[in-house]
């Protein structure tokens, strides 16, 4: 019997709605529905983790990329497809309107769904010699000052050679599908989703040379932030398929 995760934005009541509908039809048709935690103690329905959220044959999100993003986090490691149902501000990476949600799920428990792989991206926080996070991103990952230090020094190399140095408020490595995000603020291109590469984007420059770089998916990006300082390494949540591409983060040792 096909198994089906739900991840919902609680927060959007139509979104809860179309969830719980979608859940009595899918039971109808012989499939097995769990909800997140959060949203199935709402509608009293059967839940799971979030860390076995990826444990299905498929996750539906109900929200917005926001949703998507979350829900791809918990399944990074296993390569558990992903339908994103719109609700919500911005639907760039969710694939199908309310209406259309039943006519997709059919197609996939027909064996007729179309998948759509993305580049994903590792990133690592290394002080001295010692990895001391790890994190994974659907969209970007960041290094960037604090809001109360000043404008740091960042220095990039790509594939262990010295490539440049930005003094800027920040520096982020984005993948097809995050040109569309933080990237494209930033002054990033819109890349599209299927070319495997990524985008390193400076942050607020102070140069009038900095200008955003398209490397290959396989590149190694190491950024060292050269001035003292307090600096945030982020990401967005994980994403559902890790690709070769990874970037590095150092710190300069006090």
């Amino acid at each position: 019997m096909p198994r089906f995760h739900f991840l919902v934005n609680s927060q959007r009541t139509d979104a809860v709605r179309s969830a719980r509908d979608t859940a009595a039809w899918l039971r109808e048709h012989g499939v097995d529905v769990y909800f997140d935690y959060e949203s199935g103690a709402l509608l009293d329905e059967a839940s799971v983790h979030l860390n076995e959220l990826g444990s299905a044959d498929l996750v539906v999100t109900f929200g917005g990329d926001g949703t998507l993003i979350r829900a791809a986090g918990f399944c990074s490691e296993r390569p558990t497809p992903i339908l994103g149902v719109y609700f919500g501000r911005f639907g760039f990476v969710t694939q199908c309107d309310p209406q259309e949600v039943r006519t997709a799920l059919r197609q996939f428990l027909d064996g007729e769904s179309e998948f759509d792989d993305r580049l994903m991206i590792k990133g690592e926080l290394v002080r001295g010699a010692e990895s001391v996070a790890t994190l994974h991103a659907l969209n970007e990952v960041a290094v960037q000052r604090s809001i109360a230090t000043r404008m740091m020094i960042f220095r990039v190399s790509i594939d262990w050679e010295d490539v440049t140095s930005y003094p800027a408020d920040g520096l982020l490595v984005a993948t097809p599908t995050g040109s569309t995000a933080y990237s494209l603020s930033a002054g990033g291109p819109v890349v599209e989703p299927r070319v495997q590469a990524m985008i390193l984007t400076p942050i607020t420059p102070h140069s009038l040379g900095a200008r955003p770089l398209v490397l290959s998916p396989d590149s190694r990006v190491e950024m060292t932030v050269d001035v003292q300082g307090d600096a945030v390494f982020s990401a967005d949540l994980p994403g559902r398929k890790e690709s070769h591409a990874w970037s590095r983060w150092t710190e300069p040792i006090s």
